[in-house]
């Protein structure tokens, strides 16, 4: 048996069969793996002992870096002491202090908390709190959820039939009823090159107006959007986008969710995009950076309006028939914990946002590269857009992401567009690395 202080050792093929990989091509991986054995601070460490650096943060979630101490520690001590506790009808006190300090982080009246281990759980149980609340508040008709095309919001069945990607649809047949979509918000012919929000596409949220006229708004429970799409290829919203959604939602009784388990806990340089964006929404989802990526752990943000309303009935009952084993887990309350604590001692927030500005530099340096269609930017979240290949769409993407990690830097690619988004603690010539390795790349691309 293989554990973490042995040696790392190269795989044999046969070592490599039994596990499915998630996103991935499988049989193209295992005939050439990209093996990862050690982590620390903005690097990797591969199997065959070369140093990568880290342009995504893991998988957008590792936000103060690699195998920090103060979480580490912090998992270690919580395992020793109490590996589990019951989810139901029991508590820790670690569950309470990581609800208390996100509560206090959170934007306006977004002061309770639900947990759970993933963004795709967050996003599920936000959509069942929504319907949950119009039904409790007697606004039963009111089933219906609008997401938006291009739309990434987990991989459940919820959280696909809101979100706005074919390929994450496609083979799995019938989703939610009553389901329907915003457009996405990329306008590349009015906002390309753009450095933060575009101006151009505020107008877009008024379809939101177009869909309520077609089902009447008195059906319609809530509306999910990432305040920056991320996985999709990083879009961002428009200056007056947002503003827009949030007042037509709350003139018509709508619920107004934000995914955040891509933007939250410092990745825009504040608590949360809604921070940034000055846009308070109904409820905010999370995941990945509440733990720094190193224990699984998601859940919602919501408002007092929200939570109270489920707070009557005898005081034995169980308000919301909702929830999981590893709701509030104690190893991942105590990561959860350190990590927001590493993130105050070291102000990684204000860190990112000083950084910003060098990194959009960077980033848009690139224009007039090879293959460069589009650049955009907000926070420490970057996108480069490539031609796409004839009749190959996405070759010459991966392509870039398998020859950025040849040379020592991982880069994220969806289909045709690389992702940046660097760990909080990323310095300027972890940056510098990364756009002098795309340079290279997209030079010797065909």
């Amino acid at each position: 048996m293989t554990i973490l202080s042995d040696t790392p050792r190269l795989l044999e093929a046969a070592d490599l069969d039994a596990y499915w990989m998630p996103f991935t091509a499988n049989r193209q991986f295992k005939a050439k793996p990209r093996m990862m054995v050690r982590a620390e601070g903005m690097h990797y460490t591969t199997a065959d002992g070369r140093t990568i650096l880290d342009g995504f943060a893991g998988l957008w979630c590792c936000n103060a870096g690699h195998g920090r101490k103060p979480i580490v520690e912090a998992i270690a001590r919580q395992a020793a002491t109490m590996d589990y506790a019951p989810a139901f009808q029991m508590g820790h006190p670690l569950a309470f202090e990581l609800a208390t300090r996100i509560a206090k982080m959170a934007p306006g009246s977004l002061d309770h908390v639900f947990f759970c281990n993933s963004g795709s759980e967050a996003v599920d149980t936000a959509l069942k709190i929504a319907l949950a609340w119009q039904r409790t508040r007697g606004e039963g008709a009111r089933t219906r959820l609008i997401g938006r095309e291009r739309g990434y919001h987990g991989v459940g069945f919820g959280g696909i039939s809101v979100g706005g990607i074919p390929a994450n649809r496609k083979m799995f047949g019938t989703q939610l009823a009553g389901v329907d979509h915003l457009p996405h918000t990329h306008l590349p012919d009015r906002n390309a090159f753009s450095r933060g929000q575009p101006g151009h596409g505020a107008f877009l949220a008024d379809e939101l107006e177009r869909l309520m006229a077609l089902h009447n708004a008195s059906t319609i429970a809530a509306v999910i959007v990432e305040p920056m799409a991320g996985s999709t290829g990083v879009l961002i919203p428009p200056k007056g986008y947002l503003e827009r959604l949030r007042a037509i939602t709350r003139k018509h009784g709508i619920l107004l969710i934000f995914d955040e388990v891509i933007t939250a806990f410092g990745r825009m340089g504040t608590n949360f995009a809604a921070d940034l964006f000055g846009v308070e929404p109904d409820m905010i989802t999370f995941a990945k950076g509440v733990t720094s990526g190193a224990v699984p752990m998601g859940g919602v943000v919501v408002s007092s309006e929200i939570h109270d309303a489920f707070m009557t009935g005898a005081p034995g009952a169980i308000e919301l028939f909702h929830g999981y084993t590893y709701s509030a887990h104690p190893l991942a309350c105590a990561a959860g914990v350190a990590a927001l604590q590493l993130y105050d001692d070291e102000d990684l927030f204000a860190r990112a946002a000083r950084m910003a500005p060098k990194f959009e530099e960077a980033i848009h340096s690139l224009k007039g590269a090879p293959h460069v269609t589009d650049i955009r930017n907000i926070g420490l979240v970057g996108a480069i857009e490539l031609r796409p290949r004839d009749g190959a769409p996405g070759a010459r993407g991966f392509e870039t992401y398998l020859k950025c990690f040849e040379r020592g830097v991982l880069v994220r690619n969806t289909a045709d567009i690389i992702a940046l988004a660097p760990a909080l603690i990323v310095e300027e010539k972890h940056i510098d690395q990364m756009v002098a390795t795309l340079r290279e790349v997209l030079g010797e691309l065909a």
